[in-house]
C-alpha cells in the first residue's frame, strides 16, 4: 500500500513555497465548477471524486445512517515541514473515535473474495491501476470479520479515525468495522 500511496497521494509530497489548497478539485483556477446530473453545481470538496454519469455502476443511494462524503471531501490541506497536511473543518475532527457507518465502493488491497482490509471510496474504481479520487475521498477500512467482496455499493460500521500523520498519506479509517446491510 505504501507504494500506492507514495505515487498518487498528494500528501506525501515534498513541496516548497505551496499555499494553502483543496485536492478535491483538478480544475484549473477560474473554471466554473462541474454540474451534477440535475444541472446543479457540485456542493465543495466533491471535484475529483465525483461519480461519472458515464460509470457502468450506479451512484450510491442516499442514506440517512451514513456520514455524506460531502463532509469527508469538504476539508483544506496546509504545507507544514515541505509536506502536504490535511486541515480538518470542526465537523470532521468531531467524527473523530465516534460510530459511525460509511457508505461507498470497496478496493481490495489485498487477493480474495472475503476482505478484512481494504479502502473505501466515494465513487467505483475505472481502473484496477488508479485511485478514484484523493485522500479525502477513501477511507482505509480494517474489519473484525471478513466482508464479501461486491462491485456494488456497501456500508461499512465502526470506530472511525480522523488521522492526523499517517505515514500512508491517508486522512481517514475506520477500524473493528462490520458489513452493514
Amino acid at each position: 500500500m505504501r507504494t500506492l500511496f507514495n505515487g498518487l497521494c498528494l500528501s506525501s509530497l515534498l513541496v516548497t513555497g505551496v499555499s494553502a489548497q483543496t485536492l478535491s478539485s483538478p480544475l484549473p483556477p477560474g473554471t466554473p465548477p462541474p454540474a451534477s446530473a440535475e444541472g446543479a453545481a457540485l456542493p465543495h470538496g466533491q471535484g475529483a471524486g465525483v461519480h461519472s454519469p458515464l460509470s457502468p455502476f450506479a451512484p450510491l443511494p442516499k442514506r440517512s445512517d451514513v456520514v455524506a462524503w460531502s463532509t469527508l471531501t469538504d476539508i483544506t490541506t496546509k504545507v507544514e515541514k515541505k509536506r502536504i497536511v490535511p486541515v480538518y473543518p470542526a465537523p470532521v475532527a468531531a467524527l473523530n473515535q465516534k460510530t459511525l457507518r460509511l457508505q461507498g465502493f470497496m478496493m481490495p488491497l489485498e487477493p480474495g473474495e472475503n476482505q478484512r482490509h481494504f479502502l473505501l471510496a466515494s465513487v467505483p474504481l475505472t481502473c484496477g491501476f488508479c485511485t478514484p479520487g484523493g485522500p479525502e475521498s477513501m477511507v482505509e477500512v480494517r474489519t473484525r470479520t471478513p466482508v464479501k467482496y461486491k462491485l456494488e455499493a456497501v456500508v461499512v460500521e465502526g470506530t472511525f479515525h480522523v488521522l492526523q500523520n499517517d505515514p500512508y498519506g491517508l486522512y481517514y479509517r475506520i477500524t473493528n468495522a462490520v458489513g452493514v446491510p
